[in-house]
């Protein structure tokens, strides 16, 4: 199992209110699929999955004085776990 595919929590204020709820948002590899991505999870962090949501983020402009760029895009998973699991980041 590659344990790759899920590269870092999402935090956020919108994500930390997630979390209460017991879904939590990770930055995942793009290349990686619904499947996977519950197989990794339950398995680094020794949980019970529900439902895995996928999305791919946008590319949003970004200014550092007078050099203008954009920031760079990445596939997010907005996972959901059963009831009784949790995450300690």
């Amino acid at each position: 199992m590659n344990f790759d595919i899920v590269k870092a929590p999402v935090i956020t204020e919108k994500s930390a209110h997630l979390s209460e709820q017991n879904v939590y948002v990770f930055k995942v590899d793009k290349k990686a699929n619904k499947t996977q991505i519950k197989q990794v999870i339950e398995a680094k962090f020794n949980v019970k999955v529900e439902s895995v949501n996928t999305l791919n983020t946008k590319s949003k402009p970004k200014r550092v004085g007078r050099y203008a760029g954009k920031k760079k895009t990445y596939k997010k998973a907005i996972v959901k776990l059963a009831d009784g699991n949790k995450i300690e980041f």
